[in-house]
């Protein structure tokens, strides 16, 4: 029977502990051990960084997150520091960047106390400044009123009138955007129907959404709504911003809006993506939509809003998402009576039709598969008349398809990006 002289557990902790901490801190640790330690040393390498970092049930990147997160919490700075040093500078599997790290100490400031998150970005801070420059990163000064919520973007309101409430989410990357992309949300809802794929967009690219007039914070001048009033409201936004061409996402109304944007003011589009939207209504289809306009007059938003919710959302998904649902009602029905109809008055008279050839961008057309609203056939007729265009059809979708199918809604969106 033989006998291995070499004891695993030490030696794969020993790596682990290498791996995350790196080799020239290890090696004073191990260089500085004495008798009295040294049994330690031994205890916390096999115990701690292989029974623990040893174990594939997480990621060493999400184990790292924990302990910053536990150091800060019970106030163990020397490790807290230890561990903020490695995080900046170790290898790409396990480290953070100074936002990420930011992200850490905000979410601890929350669950562990706003004394010892303070506490953890004085310590953080006198480390970024000694290893910014090896990490290509710089502690530029800002004032703390003009920051934002990075999820929801910096908001404001357009100084030309009518006022337009919108946001702008800055790239994530803190490099130059590779793309504006604006976000133009349907009938009865409001910019945060595009949070999901804002933010994901931002990543690395600059994100405009906005709220239509007569919708959210915008406001809602008197008088019945044209398209072309909604797309002269989009370009005015777009040059006080001076935001460039943009790639624009539409959905329902923000696709018709999108296109009479490329029509009228093509210098400020770049590409389109239009979702769950028309060129022009049948006549039937037109009546419906008077009709909806004098029912909402006479009786109020109250009136239309399940059969509303009945084309934004299939059956199932009603069933399965109701808070969701609910939250999309609250939203029409809180939303302008007039400007409600004055915008229903726009979409039930879009027609671009005949102007269709004349756009002359690279164009994604997304089609629900369920979608009453907007059947298929509304977006098939899009995709044979604009030029460049390319049809992607999202199965198990119904109007709302963005909110419905929203992973397939967003790799449509990115690979579609991917071609620009």
């Amino acid at each position: 029977m033989s006998y291995d002289p070499i004891d695993h557990d030490f030696e794969r902790g020993m790596q682990n502990r290498r791996h995350i901490l790196g080799d020239a801190w290890v090696n004073r640790s191990v260089t500085n051990a004495t008798a009295f330690n040294a049994e330690f040393q031994n205890l916390i390498t096999r115990f701690a960084w292989n029974e623990i970092w040893g174990r594939p049930g997480l990621e060493k990147k999400t184990r790292r997150v924990i302990v910053l997160a536990i150091t800060m919490a019970l106030g163990r700075w020397e490790e807290f520091e230890l561990h903020v040093r490695a995080a900046l500078l170790g290898d790409a599997d396990t480290r953070l960047t100074p936002d990420e790290l930011k992200e850490v100490l905000m979410q601890a400031a929350i669950y562990a106390g706003v004394p010892a998150a303070n506490t953890g970005f004085t310590h953080a801070q006198q480390i970024l400044r000694e290893v910014g420059v090896q990490i290509g990163y710089t502690l530029a000064p800002l004032l703390p009123a003009n920051t934002c919520h990075p999820g929801i973007g910096q908001e404001a309101v357009t100084a030309s009138k009518p006022a337009l409430h919108y946001s702008v989410r800055a790239p994530r990357s803190g490099k130059a955007p590779r793309h504006t992309v604006v976000l133009s949300h349907a009938l009865g809802t409001d910019m945060t129907m595009w949070d999901q794929l804002a933010n994901l967009l931002a990543a690395d690219c600059r994100v405009i959404t906005y709220d239509h007039r007569g919708h959210g914070s915008s406001a809602a001048p008197a008088g019945l709504y044209t398209i072309a009033d909604l797309a002269d409201d989009a370009a005015r936004l777009l040059r006080e911003l001076d935001s460039g061409p943009v790639l624009w996402i539409g959905l329902s109304m923000g696709g018709m809006v999108g296109q009479e944007l490329a029509l009228r003011h093509p210098s400020l589009v770049n590409a389109l993506i239009i979702a769950n939207t028309t060129s022009c209504y049948p006549e039937a289809a037109r009546e419906a939509w008077q009709q909806r306009i004098n029912t909402v007059r006479t009786q109020g938003i109250e009136a239309i809003a399940d059969a509303v919710m009945g084309r934004y959302f299939h059956d199932q998904f009603r069933a399965e998402h109701s808070a969701t649902v609910t939250r999309f009602r609250e939203r029409l029905t809180s939303t302008d009576v007039d400007g409600y109809i004055s915008c229903c008055h726009a979409v039930g008279s879009v027609d671009t039709t005949a102007r269709l050839p004349q756009i002359g961008v690279a164009t994604l057309v997304i089609a629900g598969e369920l979608d009453q609203g907007t059947p298929v056939s509304m977006s098939q007729t899009l995709a044979e008349k604009i030029p460049q265009t390319r049809l992607v059809m999202l199965a198990d979708a119904s109007h709302i398809s963005a909110i419905e199918q929203p992973d397939a809604f967003a790799q449509a969106v990115m690979q579609f990006i991917l071609t620009l």
